[in-house]
């Protein structure tokens, strides 16, 4: 059965697979939360999916609504250069599809806030 939304957490890629585990946790944790909606993870280089091919994908899944979710810390070149053009050729050849893009994950109040307090608190620890 093919779910009408999906969110793509959309990460750079690296060369060791294991740069990806905590992306793939991230993902679980994100799918446990909206159990309705495919949550994916996607990158930019070095890994598979790539976003293009995850996109084509889930239209022909019949996804309708996504969001992508940029797991960058800052707004480098990627999120603000790379990205746009993709998500342009993206809405380009898939008009079916309502894309919307968030900001980067770094950009967040809320996610900054729960990082300064991990920091704080690993700080305390010692």
């Amino acid at each position: 059965m093919s779910t009408p939304t999906a969110i793509i957490l959309f990460a750079h890629g690296a060369r060791a697979a294991s740069w990806a585990a905590p992306f793939e946790r991230l993902r679980e944790l994100t799918q446990a939360r909206k159990p309705d909606v495919a949550v994916k993870l996607a990158f930019l280089e070095l890994m598979t999916p790539r976003l293009p091919e995850l996109v084509a994908q889930l239209a022909r899944d019949g996804v309708r609504e996504l969001t992508v979710v940029p797991v960058f810390l800052g707004q480098g070149g990627h999120v603000l250069h790379d990205l746009p053009v993709m998500i342009d050729q993206l809405k380009a050849d898939h008009p079916q599809l309502a894309i919307k893009v968030v900001e980067a994950i770094g950009e967040n109040a809320g996610v900054l806030a729960a990082i300064a307090d991990y920091c704080v608190g690993a700080a305390d620890a010692q």
